[in-house]
């Protein structure tokens, strides 16, 4: 088995996909090329995996300078904004660990899945827990941050000072089969559907 899998939860060795994987930062941008590359041969023969950068904080679209493509090769060009825009499916992984970010990553998603409100986000985390001396206990913050931008298919509200503009399902883990046997999942480990709630 190589180093480096790429954890998904679709199976790329039998279907042709034409996946972006955007992150942020060059030496993750790297890493994450050095992943497709190692990982190639899993993929289906005509895939075509494309690494760019996705900053949360930034404008979406991004810029497009098509003259960038040869100095910086994680630019987006116009047609793969396009292709973004038409998928149905987005997934992420390890995006919640902290507010801030956390609130920048649901601005960016907003912006994304309002362009197509039939999108759907798998995200995959674990909840991070931490002492606090506001709470004078250990606490999994980051993760009650992200549970207040989603409403739940039953309409539970975590209170919260933002407007919902997300419904989350999580999903049950025991329905997705589990292929790499000396890895445990634990009970902090969770994968959520989200769908953008029309207004």
């Amino acid at each position: 088995m190589k180093e480096n899998k790429i954890p998904t939860l679709i199976d790329y060795r039998t279907i042709k996909l034409d996946p972006l994987m955007p992150d942020h930062g060059e030496e993750v941008l790297d890493n994450c090329a050095r992943n497709v590359q190692n990982n190639a041969g899993i993929f289906h023969p005509n895939a075509q995996i494309h690494v760019r950068e996705l900053d949360w904080k930034g404008p979406w679209p991004p810029k497009v300078a098509e003259y960038l493509q040869s100095v910086k090769r994680n630019v987006w060009t116009q047609t793969e904004i396009e292709e973004l825009k038409k998928a149905s499916i987005l997934l992420a992984a390890d995006v919640i660990y902290s507010d801030d970010l956390t609130d920048a990553f649901f601005s960016i998603l907003e912006r994304l899945m309002a362009e197509n409100p039939e999108k759907v986000l798998y995200l995959a985390l674990e909840k991070r827990y931490n002492f606090t001396l506001d709470d004078l206990d250990v606490v999994a913050n980051g993760y009650s941050h992200f549970r207040s931008y989603l409403e739940g298919e039953s309409n539970e509200l975590v209170s919260s000072p933002y407007s919902r503009c997300f419904l989350g399902k999580q999903i049950n883990l025991k329905e997705i089969p589990k292929y790499v046997r000396e890895y445990d999942r634990g009970d902090n480990v969770e994968i959520w559907e989200i769908k953008y709630k029309h207004h």
